[in-house]
């Protein structure tokens, strides 16, 4: 019995504490590729957008509480992903950059009030095609001898992209394609192309620019491809493949009565062809010297080293031999120069111009206008000279005319030279301003106490060539014609200019445009005109536009605009919409009346209004202008209108006149029949039109009979009021009878 009692209360304890107990809520593992659980293996692109909602955490609790979600980071590490506690959204509030951060690390956790389960997840970034390649190890620079073989590797650029897969993989081009390198486009290896050459004395430096392309990939949902460039600097280097180059040249030089010997005649330059490691250069003279001049072998300066007085012949030529020593001492290449030395006698002759037959100071050419620039006048065959020596011999060249057209070559001349005329402004060379252009040719010595000098004539014949355009003395014509002109009238001429000579001067003349079909133009004249079966008129179109061209006979040619306006002309009388009118005219408002005139412009479509018939002739006034028909001022009331209507009628027919303001002027009549009423008249007829409620019964209409018309007026009486003209007197019975009050009265 005891044992009984004590299982009894073991039993109720242990439900006790079954009732007390809450279980731990937990996450739903629901595997990869799942976008809602434990973000068990879940990985995020890194081109995501931020703000983007990327996973939502799931899970549940035993006993059905209300859970809520928490995701934390390390405190070093970004927050990458921020999550809604009651629905477990997850949003990404950081960019994501896989190169930087491959891999995320968090801390999720579901709690039910009482229990908070945490788990540290891993998310995976995934790649993107966001990184573009990246040369390393820049600047780029070569240093390839001139002589390496066609074929030949001469460096290797290198390009990183962080990408993965196509979009990491790099391959190499060349931005250009005419380059005489070109580069391996897996390896980056710059090679000297097949068949291709370097000169160091051609270019000393390539800049190649390499161009590394990724493979491509995906970003943000389109395909990108991304490159960079950068340049290679190829520093071509010198080697011994070149001989001695002389300076200056061709060599003359003088020797003057006063020259002592010893004394320097003048000094030749020679260089290495190689400037890059260039030999020592050493002077000598091969022959001709006869022993009256020497050289010095480093400077190559030539001196004389006799007497003036002692030389035997006037001039001298000489060979001056250079030759280069090697780093060791031993010669290289060699190359040989002539020098003419001249012995200079006293200063007794002018500069001289002559032609092919001799000397000459008139030079003729002709030649077309507009030469192109930098052009050489070949048909001039002019040499100057100066038959002293030395110092004597020594004039400039100038040109005296018109500036800036020509310039003469040489400016300073030596002895003698062959004089060329080159252009400078070929717009300043034009027939159309001057035909012929007359220059001279002036010599004068330079360091010669005498300055003697010498002129030339130069006269140019400038032919003419098709060089203008046909040009209109306005850009735009305006015409102005009636509309009644007969076809064939002329409208206006138009005239063009071609300054060019000849049949390149002549000018034909067309027109055409939308609005050129009723006119003609004469092809030579430029004379505008009509077609002959042109009807015009102003009121259908009264302006029209087009063009006029005037061209050559190749093909330049000039456009203006024409404007032809149609003067109007009075060919239309005004117009009612009815030869009879009927108007209602409440006491105290006017009545209007329109016509139309359709005629384009004024004053010819100016309408004037008139009244020509009426009687009696005081009861109605009109506005000339607008058409207006009042009562005159005196009358007031209808009982006023009857007083002076022998009849009494409220209808009265007006002859009325429109005429317009042209020259001849046109008119037009219309009858007017105007029914003349009161507003309480008027809105007693309304109601009874309208049966209004509120009337005991319908009104009937008095039966009476039309009025015949007057005999003396001519006026008609209108039946619909013959009720209002019945007792004008009794007017407040006849309202309360249309209100339903005729018993009562």
């Amino acid at each position: 019995m005891r044992r009984g009692r004590w299982a009894a209360l073991a039993l109720g304890l242990l439900r006790l504490c079954l009732a007390q107990a809450n279980f731990a809520p937990h996450f739903f593992d629901n595997g990869v590729g799942s976008t809602n659980g434990n973000m068990a293996l879940f990985s995020l692109p890194e081109d995501t957008p931020v703000g983007s909602h990327v996973y939502t955490l799931n899970g549940t609790d035993p006993e059905g509480d209300p859970i809520s979600y928490h995701i934390s980071f390390d405190p070093s590490a970004r927050s990458v992903f921020s999550v809604d506690p009651t629905f477990g959204n997850i949003t990404l509030v950081e960019e994501l950059d896989r190169e930087r951060e491959d891999e995320i690390e968090a801390i999720i956790s579901i709690s039910d009030g009482l229990n908070l389960v945490a788990e540290k997840v891993v998310i995976l970034v995934t790649d993107a095609n966001d990184e573009a390649p990246r040369f390393i190890q820049e600047p780029y620079v070569a240093l390839v001898p001139e002589d390496i073989p066609a074929g030949s590797s001469i460096f290797k650029v290198h390009a990183v992209d962080r990408d993965t897969g196509s979009g990491g993989s790099v391959t190499y081009f060349l931005q250009n394609l005419h380059s005489p390198f070109a580069v391996d486009r897996h390896s980056g290896v710059l090679r000297l192309q097949a068949g291709a050459t370097l000169d160091y004395e051609r270019s000393r430096t390539h800049y190649v620019t390499v161009v590394a392309k990724d493979g491509g990939g995906r970003l943000h949902g389109a395909d990108v491809v991304f490159s960079a460039t950068t340049t290679v600097t190829v520093n071509v280097e010198d080697v011994q493949d070149t001989a001695p180059v002389f300076v200056g040249t061709p060599y003359y030089g003088y020797v003057y009565e006063d020259t002592l010997p010893g004394s320097e005649v003048l000094k030749v330059v020679a260089m290495d062809g190689d400037r890059g490691k260039p030999n020592r250069i050493l002077y000598s003279l091969a022959n001709g010297s006869d022993g009256a001049f020497e050289i010095n072998e480093t400077s190559g300066a030539i001196s004389i080293t006799q007497s003036p007085a002692q030389l035997q012949r006037e001039v001298y030529e000489l060979h001056v031999q250079v030759t280069e020593m090697s780093p060791v001492g031993s010669p290289a290449a060699q190359a040989t120069v002539p020098v003419t030395i001249r012995i200079v006698d006293l200063n007794n002759h002018p500069p001289t111009f002559y032609g092919e037959s001799g000397p000459q100071n008139r030079f003729e050419l002709s030649m077309n206008e507009h030469p192109p620039q930098g052009e050489i006048l070949r048909g001039l065959k002019i040499t100057v000279n100066d038959s002293d020596q030395g110092a004597n011999a020594k004039f400039n060249l100038q040109l005296v005319g018109p500036r800036g057209i020509f310039r003469v070559v040489p400016q300073t001349v030596l002895n003698e030279a062959q004089v060329t005329i080159i252009v400078e402004n070929s717009a300043a060379i034009d027939f159309e301003k001057s035909k012929v252009l007359t220059f001279k040719l002036l010599a004068v010595e330079v360091n010669t106490p005498e300055k003697f000098s010498s002129t030339a004539d130069v006269v140019i014949q400038l032919l003419d060539t098709n060089d203008n355009v046909p040009k209109f003395d306005s850009l735009y014509y305006v015409a102005r014609i009636p509309e009644n002109a007969p076809g064939g009238s002329s409208v206006v001429a138009v005239t063009a200019v071609d300054p060019d000579t000849g049949p390149w001067g002549e000018v034909k003349y067309s027109i055409y445009g939308t609005g050129a079909d009723l006119f003609l133009i004469h092809p030579s004249t430029g004379l505008i005109y009509t077609q002959p079966w042109a009807s015009l008129d102003a009121e259908a179109t009264a302006r029209y536009n087009f063009y006029v061209k005037a061209e050559d006979m190749e093909g330049k040619y000039s456009v203006a605009e024409v404007f032809i306006t149609l003067l109007d002309v009075n060919d239309h009388p005004p117009q009612f919409g009815k030869s009879v009118q009927k108007k209602t005219m409440v006491l105290g408002t006017p009545v209007k009346i329109e016509a139309i005139d359709e005629d384009a412009e004024e004053p010819n479509n100016l309408v004037d209004y008139s009244i020509t018939h009426a009687e009696p002739a005081n009861v109605f006034d009109i506005n000339a202008h607008t058409g207006e028909i009042w009562l005159k001022n005196s009358i007031r009331s209808l009982d006023a209108l009857h007083n002076i209507t022998p009849g009494r009628d409220c209808i009265w027919s007006l002859e009325v006149q429109a005429k317009d303001r042209g020259s001849p002027s046109f008119s037009t009549t219309a009858l007017l029949k105007i029914d003349i009423t009161d507003a309480e008249v008027r809105r007693l007829r309304y109601m009874k039109k309208s049966n209004f409620p509120g009337t005991t019964k319908p009104v009937r209409k008095p039966k009476f009979k039309p009025k015949k018309p007057h005999s003396s007026q001519g006026l008609f009486l209108h039946p619909h009021y013959e009720i209002a003209l019945f007792n004008l007197s009794n007017m407040n019975l006849y309202s309360r009878v249309f209100q339903g009050e005729a018993q009562a009265s």
